[in-house]
């Protein structure tokens, strides 16, 4: 890869970063839409998109654990490091499949989509894992509730804001690419 190929990976991570960071801000005056929205996840979701797997997969997994750390928010345990999971497999997943499919307007939402799924569904591990492995305190219903019915407003924002705007990424040619 070229140096400024890489200059702008590295300056564009930090960017989606930077918002991850700032965005619960704007929906944290209440905090049961702010966590319907998933305001870190569209950054970070970018982040593969735009810089590529290891990128995303970076800025997922710090992310949540860096505004925790700063700002006490989401908390630490168990919200922060489930949710680091997650995030650094949504951006880790949007990025290689972005890569590896072939580049037609469906796979843009078909890496979207199986990037959601799969971090949703680590996420749902994690929170199990941290849980002792107890059905009672983390079973089906409450995986539903959390990954699912709880995320349904930021999961519709995800699938109309994030393919528009790779869309448009691309048409301006402002996606970095191996050739730079």
């Amino acid at each position: 890869m070229k140096t400024k190929a890489l200059v702008l990976r590295v300056s564009l991570s930090g960017m989606f970063l930077a918002l991850a960071y700032i965005l619960p801000f704007l929906t944290g005056q209440i905090p049961e839409i702010g966590s319907m929205l998933c305001p870190m996840h569209i950054p970070v979701l970018l982040c593969g998109f735009v810089c590529g797997a290891p990128y995303g997969l970076f800025i997922g997994l710090t992310a949540p654990v860096l505004r925790s750390l700063t700002l006490g928010m989401p908390p630490f345990f168990p919200t922060a490091i489930a949710m680091a999971f997650e995030l650094a497999v949504y951006g880790l997943m949007a990025g290689l499949l972005y890569k590896t499919l072939p580049k037609k307007k469906i796979n843009i939402y078909v890496s979207l989509v199986g990037a959601m799924i799969v971090g949703r569904i680590i996420w749902g591990i994690v929170m199990f894992c941290i849980m002792g492995f107890d059905m009672t305190k983390f079973g089906f219903t409450a995986f539903w509730a959390g990954a699912i019915a709880n995320a349904i407003p930021g999961i519709i924002v995800q699938i109309i804001l994030i393919p528009m705007l790779v869309l448009v990424l691309e048409k301006a040619k402002l996606m970095p690419t191996e050739k730079q």
